[in-house]
């Protein structure tokens, strides 16, 4: 490990909820000296997707392999043989920079940075306004099928049980509001 230990931002929501426009957001802030930490992942690119960029994409052989020789800070099988999970050296990676790690991950993930450095984390749960936005949200992005659509939609009333034990709640249900909000709570754990 870098000696700069860093703060850790943990953004986690149901998908379609805004976290990821949150989080673009406060890394476009230069105060915070924030870096994204990119996840790896064993699913395919949707879209744009690059690798190295948005995901470290990997195969479901090489992911299971880095979990066996504890190569990963958190994983999660979220949807059945689609692994999700942050890299040890990708946190190492961001404090040698002596920059603080921001994650965009999802609500197990998320929980679990924060039982491993819970004085160094702040874990923010972004809430939708309602299930039924939800599900326009994940409609209009394009980007998948009605049934993983309905998957996520069945995922996300688990994840908003979820909300409670997180350090910040943040309602999205007014992207501007919600984007400062998200800015005050990260200038205020790091003494800004």
């Amino acid at each position: 490990m870098s000696d700069f230990q860093g703060k850790l931002f943990v953004f986690s929501a149901p998908s379609g909820s805004g976290k990821t426009t949150i989080v673009r957001h406060l890394l476009q802030q230069d105060k915070f000296g924030l870096e994204f930490s990119i996840s790896a992942t064993s699913r395919a690119p949707r879209g744009t997707e690059k690798d190295g960029e948005d995901y470290y994409f990997i195969s479901l052989k090489e992911f299971k392999n880095k979990i066996k020789n504890d190569e990963f800070l958190e994983w999660e099988e979220v949807y059945r043989d689609n692994f999700y999970g942050t890299l040890k050296t990708e946190v190492e990676r961001i404090w040698a920079e002596k920059k603080h790690v921001i994650f965009d991950i999802d609500v197990a993930g998320g929980l679990r940075i924060k039982s491993k450095f819970p004085e160094k984390t702040l874990a923010v749960f972004v809430k939708p306004p309602s299930i039924d936005e939800l599900k326009i949200r994940l409609k209009k992005r394009s980007t998948e099928s009605d049934d993983k659509i309905n998957m996520r939609i069945a995922k996300a009333s688990v994840e908003l049980a979820t909300a409670p034990q997180f350090d910040k709640i943040i309602k999205n249900y007014i992207l501007e509001d919600a984007l400062q909000e998200a800015e005050d709570l990260v200038g205020s754990f790091l003494e800004l």
